[in-house]
């Protein structure tokens, strides 16, 4: 279980600029198994968020614990997957795969069969030897995901992992990943600016407010599983268009109080009677 208690993070002023209040007040509380996505606006503070519960990043206030232990940086519990590919462009698919088992000290035989196993599950087979660069995004986003698997965390991170995919190839990823999470069981926290893929996904939703972020809700979606083979079918049901419209309402008013108080911010002052 993941607990966030009173998280803060203000970024310091650079030059010109004024500090950054990132986050503000943030609690939330991630069950074992549980796929969360969390939804808010551009620069609410999603990836700050998300780069603190994986320890990459420290914070001002507040408390992370992983059952019960105090988050103080990265863990073999947790692994990342980045919108980003990040990976190593000399190195073959196979070797990206194995490459946090190879950082571990595990043989290179026993690797190589776990990579290959992984390769296998994302739908890569026969391109073992490949180098990033021969392989399209949506290959490679995969080889990222098994890269992250292939450690076994408990937890996997995800920071829009399909964000600069085109609309087939993110969705056929979504319904993949779906899979995945339903042989694994892993906790996923997910971050996205899709409603859609929020609720696809998720069995929860935390919507985050505007900088400072905060989570303003969290929205349950009883929408049935197993889901990577009903994805038409849910997609057009009702109960998925309800939470997709209430969350968007959410956020258009969030958007619209934002750009009218920056806009009485800058507004002329009256004249003094």
């Amino acid at each position: 279980m993941i607990e966030i208690s009173g998280l803060a993070k203000t970024f310091p002023a650079k030059g010109k600029d004024e500090p950054v209040d990132a986050l503000k007040d943030v609690n939330l509380t991630i069950q074992d198994g549980e796929f969360l996505t969390i939804l808010g606006p551009s620069g609410c503070g999603k990836t700050t968020l998300l780069r603190m519960i994986a320890g990459l990043m420290d914070w001002d206030d507040g408390e992370i614990s992983v059952d019960g232990k105090p988050v103080r940086g990265p863990g073999p519990e947790r692994a990342m997957v980045f919108q980003s590919f990040a990976l190593l462009p000399w190195a073959t698919i196979r070797d990206n795969v194995a490459f946090g088992l190879e950082l571990r000290g595990v043989s290179k035989a026993k690797r190589n069969a776990r990579a290959d196993e992984l390769i296998d599950l994302v739908g890569l087979r026969g391109f073992e030897t490949r180098l990033p660069g021969q392989l399209s995004g949506g290959m490679q986003q995969r080889v990222g995901l098994a890269r992250a698997l292939a450690v076994d965390p408990q937890i996997l991170l995800m920071d829009e992992p399909f964000g600069a995919l085109d609309e087939q190839t993110r969705r056929l990823l979504q319904e993949e990943l779906l899979q995945i999470w339903e042989a694994t069981r892993k906790t996923v926290i997910f971050i996205t600016h899709s409603m859609e893929e929020a609720v696809l996904l998720g069995d929860r939703v935390a919507l985050m407010s505007p900088r400072p972020g905060r989570i303003v809700e969290l929205v349950p979606v009883p929408l049935p599983r197993p889901r990577a083979s009903a994805v038409d079918a849910i997609e057009g049901s009702a109960e998925f268009a309800k939470i997709t419209a209430s969350l968007w309402r959410q956020l258009r008013e969030m958007q619209l109080f934002r750009r009218h108080s920056a806009q009485g911010r800058h507004a002329p002052s009256e004249p003094a009677a």
